[in-house]
């Protein structure tokens, strides 16, 4: 890291368009990562800027407006959609606004924008167009599930939500089932028991992965374990078997979870890669061995210390 960062200016205005130290005139596009969960775990840049923004350009408009009255701010900005289906039309409009002098705060409805949610378009035609982009960071659910999973995080890949289509999603998982990096998906409650199955069967069902459901929420649950045993969880949750024959899934149905067919909440996969393993799984294995070897007899305990038995009086 480097030990000065000279010529920033780290006020809430910092953003601002207008000429610049770099001769830079015009409209500033800042990409604001907002809160995946808590509107407490907002920076206080993040609340500067949406008190003092003129135009907001947001995934769901509802949802900025609740961040900011959680936030304690009037949100003074006009505030457009910005949302996947709308995502390409509205982009010539919003870099009008930039070209003309005005700048543009682009928010999602958690996380940072572009990662999996709107926002590579504007920021291409923006970079395109010479305007100036920079990024307000903070949270992204990738590199929270990513941290706090227990697997190597020394390479990773983000594989988004998985194909749709089920020769899609069979092809893609075949092609990860030999990357050693770990992988990182989003999925839906509702398909995560067919994901998990999947993936149990592409990568194999000891391959270490872990659930992270509503992460930073309430309810914030990490479930670790053997891809097998994670689809064995993700069916009894949603009361569905997708490895089961058609006919048989009405009848694998927990009365309790089938109203929902779905496991509850936002969520996000980490599989291991192939040849890798978790600190939790080595000291899983070790501790196994170490139960082992406490249930042998006394003379294979002293082999396995190097030292001779002392025999019993």
């Amino acid at each position: 890291m480097p030990e000065s960062t000279p010529d920033i200016d780290h006020g809430p205005g910092s953003a601002a368009g207008g000429e610049d130290a770099t001769g830079y005139e015009g409209g500033v596009l800042t990409l604001a990562a907002v809160p995946i969960g808590r509107p407490e775990d907002a920076s206080a840049r993040l609340a500067a800027e949406l008190a003092r923004a003129t135009l907001i350009a947001a995934e769901d408009t509802r949802r900025v407006r609740w961040l900011a009255s959680s936030l304690n701010i009037e949100l003074a900005a006009r505030v457009v959609s910005y949302y996947d289906a709308v995502e390409a039309s509205r982009t010539p409009g919003l870099l009008a606004e930039l070209e003309a002098g005005r700048d543009v705060l682009l928010v999602t409805d958690a996380g940072t924008p572009g990662i999996s949610d709107p926002g590579y378009r504007l920021v291409a035609a923006a970079a395109a167009a010479g305007v100036r982009v920079t990024a307000l960071p903070g949270p992204s659910a990738v590199t929270t599930a990513l941290a706090v999973s227990g697997l190597p995080t020394d390479r990773f890949s983000f594989e988004g939500f998985p194909p749709r289509t089920a020769g899609d999603r069979n092809r893609r998982f075949a092609e990860l089932s030999d990357d050693p990096r770990t992988q990182v998906f989003f999925e839906s409650g509702r398909r995560l028991a067919l994901t998990l199955a999947e993936l149990a069967g592409s990568h194999g069902a000891d391959r270490a992965a872990v659930v992270c459901r509503e992460l930073t929420k309430v309810h914030e649950e990490i479930k670790r374990g053997p891809l097998g045993e994670l689809a064995d969880w993700a069916a009894e949750v949603s009361g569905t078997d997708p490895r089961q024959p058609r006919a048989a899934k009405g009848k694998s149905r927990n009365k309790k979870d089938a109203s929902s067919g779905a496991v509850r909440g936002e969520i996000t996969l980490v599989v291991a890669g192939l040849g890798r393993r978790s600190r939790i799984a080595r000291d899983r294995a070790a501790r196994a061995s170490a139960r082992n070897r406490a249930g042998r007899d006394p003379a294979a305990r002293a082999r396995d210390r190097g030292g001779a038995l002392t025999p019993e009086p």
